[in-house]
């Protein structure tokens, strides 16, 4: 409201000027449909919070722990998100971005950094990102990293959006030209909170500035045995949330020119999932039943939640086959249909998940990954400081 006012004040200093000069002053009705303007937008952007998260992954050779990590624990971090709430009591939009550094596979005029992808809520690509990356030998340069990610990544203004970088790697954080100090300082002077995970003896990752990194922005140094093998319990409910899972997926109707290769990610994604381990099959399947996993540039069950979807501007040619000769009041109806199986199976996931997480308290602790401990305690205790609460 401060830049409101100060915009304002300066369009009515310059009224005499413009009549001078023949510009056409400004009338008193433009100036409040601005500031009705500014106002809806700002009410908009302030019941949008926003988590924006960015990973920076060692990929060296060593890293090879840390990446599994990465990928088996994605749909955790997801999941507790979907008990979040806002301030407002809103629920949080999470997107997450991921680089690679200290790689010789990448570029040395980038400072063997890479941006694996920029922030995104999509989350079959982010793991399909997490599932390419490999390890490599290089030089690994924390301070241009971070400097990178500030400089790269659309953070935006919003003061309620909470802001983070998590830097993960085991070689000294003063490595490379740029002084991490400066790059540290430079987030902080954006809101952004960086946190660091040295893999590896925390004494070590002290001794090595890793802990100064972090508390210099008011974040958490935390340090993890990154080739730690994650236990997890196996649950009589496990099999059943695979199998709604397939069912769940039927419900995915693709449209648009990126249908049918975003609906075929989907489907890589529960391969890959599987294929590390079916316990993280099953978190994925419980995020693919919250709020989080939204598709609506792909799908039009969940493009269809917005009021301003009208489904008869689809082209015909970029529906299924067998929806093209429908109707407009047919293709509503089918619509309306998916979108009642598809609560149905989500609401039986997440019944099935609630016995599942009893059963694991019940019959043995399951053993979290370490990467996964760290980032939610950071990411808890950080989220107060933004009035974030979980339920």
């Amino acid at each position: 409201m401060k830049n409101l006012k100060h915009t304002i004040g300066l369009i009515i200093l310059s009224l005499p000027l413009g009549t001078l000069f023949g510009y056409t002053p400004i009338s008193k009705q433009e100036i409040n449909n601005y500031e009705r303007e500014k106002f809806l937008n700002d009410k908009k952007d302030k019941n949008n919070n926003t988590v924006k998260i960015a990973l920076l992954l060692d990929t060296s050779n060593s890293m090879d722990g840390l990446i599994n990590q990465a990928k088996a624990q994605l749909w955790d971090i997801v999941n507790q998100f979907s008990y979040a709430k806002c301030g407002n009591g809103h629920r949080p939009n999470l997107q997450i971005a991921l680089y690679q550094y200290g790689n010789d596979g990448l570029s040395s005029k980038e400072g063997y950094i890479q941006q694996v992808i920029g922030f995104s809520s999509d989350l079959d690509e982010i793991s399909e990102k997490l599932f390419s990356l490999s390890t490599n030998g290089g030089e690994e340069y924390c301070g241009e990293v971070i400097q990178t990610s500030l400089r790269q990544l659309d953070w935006g203004k919003n003061p309620d959006n909470l802001k983070m970088i998590f830097i993960a790697g085991n070689e000294p954080f003063t490595q490379g030209k740029l002084n991490y100090r400066d790059a540290v300082t430079n987030a902080t002077e954006k809101d952004i909170i960086v946190n660091t995970i040295f893999c590896g003896n925390y004494q070590q990752g002290v001794n090595t500035e890793w802990k100064k990194g972090a508390t210099l922005t008011g974040g958490e140094y935390m340090a993890i045995d990154h080739n730690k093998q994650i236990v997890h319990i196996d649950t009589p409910y496990d099999d059943i949330i695979i199998k709604l899972n397939s069912k769940l997926n039927s419900t995915y109707i693709s449209y648009g020119a990126m249908g049918s290769a975003k609906l075929e990610l989907q489907a890589r994604q529960d391969n890959n999932a599987m294929e590390l381990e079916e316990a993280v099959a099953v978190k994925r399947a419980v995020s693919k039943s919250s709020g989080m996993y939204k598709n609506s540039s792909w799908d039009l069950i969940d493009a269809a939640e917005d009021d301003k979807f009208d489904v008869s501007a689809i082209k015909k040619e970029e529906l299924p086959g067998a929806l093209r000769d429908k109707s407009k009041a047919e293709l509503t109806a089918f619509i309306g249909e998916k979108k009642a199986e598809r609560t149905r199976i989500q609401k039986e996931i997440q019944q099935l998940n609630a016995k599942r997480e009893s059963y694991i308290s019940e019959h043995a602790q399951q053993e979290k990954g370490e990467l996964e401990n760290a980032m939610l305690n950071a990411i808890k205790r950080q989220a107060a400081g933004k009035k974030f609460k979980w339920e």
